[in-house]
């Protein structure tokens, strides 16, 4: 068993010293502590007499340590340090959990997600890695992804489907209100097409409006392209034109009245969007996040 410490100073005394020897100033130290600077200044004067030794130079505008203050101090806020460092390590650190997904995902169906898991998982630190590339689980350091895409999806790897692609056609009701609903291929030719990297435009319009493939080329239809479908969906909420998205990524904006979809058609995706993780990796973190994304998906938030 160890021996208990000798007697200590006050410990107000001795925060009212170190914050008046950062700042020179009893009046300083007194607004950091949330206190008079009477107070302060009789801490002060209380420790002093405590340790039988003066601390400070009482100079007209500002206070100067003296030797003894200069010496004690460095042991002080080293001690303050150890304290502090001690009383962070018994909190529970957040875990990290990373995840890997399209930027489009990201921005559309994660993001405005986020607050609700959070909500609901305070202990975890997201780190978000949007990219379309496909990121590395080793290398990236990822614990969970979203591809797009069919299983398998690599060796050692699991996965599990978490939405089926339906794409709809969809645009602002300001351009609606303009212009009026398109209910046929020459109607739908006034609107601007914005189109991304799978241009699912072909096959729309041919389901749409019974229009052959020679029909849909002899109509000289305006094109706007993006790379990421979440411009193309950003355009379309702009009202700069119609497009063609995976319906899970517009929900709240079609409920919110952001967009409104333009027919009934409803395509079937080439893939759809899986959750993957490592086979061999196991958390309670991850099986929290996994079920979380599964449940999400059918309900709006």
């Amino acid at each position: 068993m160890s021996d208990p410490p000798g007697k200590l100073p006050s410990l107000n005394g001795l925060k009212a010293f170190e914050a008046a020897a950062r700042h020179l100033n009893f009046s300083l130290a007194a607004e950091e502590l949330h206190v008079t600077q009477g107070a302060v200044a009789q801490q002060v004067r209380g420790l002093e007499a405590e340790l039988g030794l003066k601390l400070f130079e009482r100079l007209p505008r500002t206070l100067a340590l003296t030797g003894e203050g200069r010496a004690y101090i460095a042991d002080i806020r080293r001690a303050f340090e150890i304290i502090a460092r001690a009383t962070g390590d018994l909190r529970p650190q957040p875990i990290r959990l990373a995840i890997s997904t399209t930027p489009t995902f990201a921005s559309k169906w994660l993001i405005p997600r986020l607050p609700d898991l959070t909500a609901r998982h305070p202990d975890l630190d997201i780190h978000i890695v949007a990219t379309d590339r496909i990121s590395n689980f080793q290398i990236d350091s990822v614990d969970l992804a979203v591809r797009y895409g069919h299983p398998p999806f690599g060796a050692g790897l699991t996965s599990e489907l978490l939405f089926e692609q339906e794409i709809v056609a969809a645009c602002s009701p300001m351009l609606l209100k303009e212009r009026g609903v398109p209910e046929s291929i020459a109607a739908l030719s006034s609107f601007p097409l914005l189109q991304d990297t799978h241009n699912f435009w072909p096959e729309f319009i041919e389901q749409q409006f019974g229009a052959s493939a020679t029909q849909h080329e002899a109509l000289a239809f305006r094109r706007i392209s993006f790379n990421q479908t979440s411009h193309a969906i950003d355009a379309a909420i702009a009202g700069q034109g119609i497009v063609l998205a995976t319906r899970t990524f517009v929900t709240n904006d079609l409920a919110e009245h952001r967009l409104v979809q333009i027919g009934q058609i409803v395509l079937r995706g080439p893939s759809d969007f899986f959750l993957v993780w490592q086979k061999h990796r196991k958390s309670e973190a991850l099986e929290a996040v996994k079920s979380w994304m599964m449940s999400a998906t059918t309900r709006r938030e």
